[in-house]
């Protein structure tokens, strides 16, 4: 038998691997299994605890990473920070929104443009000099800039959103 004689079998396979193809993008943000040290909530649409997406060291290391060799304004000389692109954790979580606040284990938060994550290489570095970030040294995760990439970045507005010990993100 052909499948163009069995439409009805063609349009079943079509559906079941249509099916099978949501079902596994609507299992696509994972539990963690490690201590939780970020916390994403608001408006998005990808969760893995309620209505949160938490994410553990691991779960981080598997978004995009990227390296940033820069000066900051905390720091004597350039160091190399890594860790995963802000607009990759943007797109795990499914954002939609326009502001992010972005809180630190001090109590600090900022404002953020959602945009400066999808325009410019913004990490969340997880390491600086190959050292993983501790909280004494500015971690777990410190919004880094790519501030010797893009010169006019390093102004006081962006500087007040370089929140490090960052423990959560609200996505509005």
């Amino acid at each position: 038998m052909s499948l163009f004689r069995s439409p009805g079998l063609l349009l079943g396979g079509m559906l079941a691997s249509l099916l099978s193809s949501i079902g596994s993008q609507a299992l696509a943000l994972e539990a963690p299994t490690g201590p939780v040290i970020l916390v994403v909530s608001g408006n998005i649409t990808e969760t893995n605890l309620g209505n949160e997406a938490h994410f553990d060291h691991d779960m981080l290391q598997s978004l995009e990473q990227r390296e940033t060799m820069t000066g900051t304004p905390w720091h004597e000389g350039k160091m190399t920070f890594k860790g995963p692109l802000g607009r990759s954790l943007l797109e795990t979580v499914g954002a939609q929104g326009e502001i992010m606040r972005i809180d630190a284990l001090n109590d600090y938060s900022a404002s953020v443009p959602v945009e400066d994550f999808r325009e410019h290489d913004v990490i969340l570095a997880m390491s600086a000099d190959n050292r993983r970030l501790r909280v004494r040294d500015h971690g777990p995760l410190f919004v880094i800039y790519p501030f010797d990439e893009e010169p006019s970045l390093l102004n006081e507005d962006v500087i007040t959103r370089s929140v490090w010990q960052v423990k959560a993100i609200e996505i509005k």
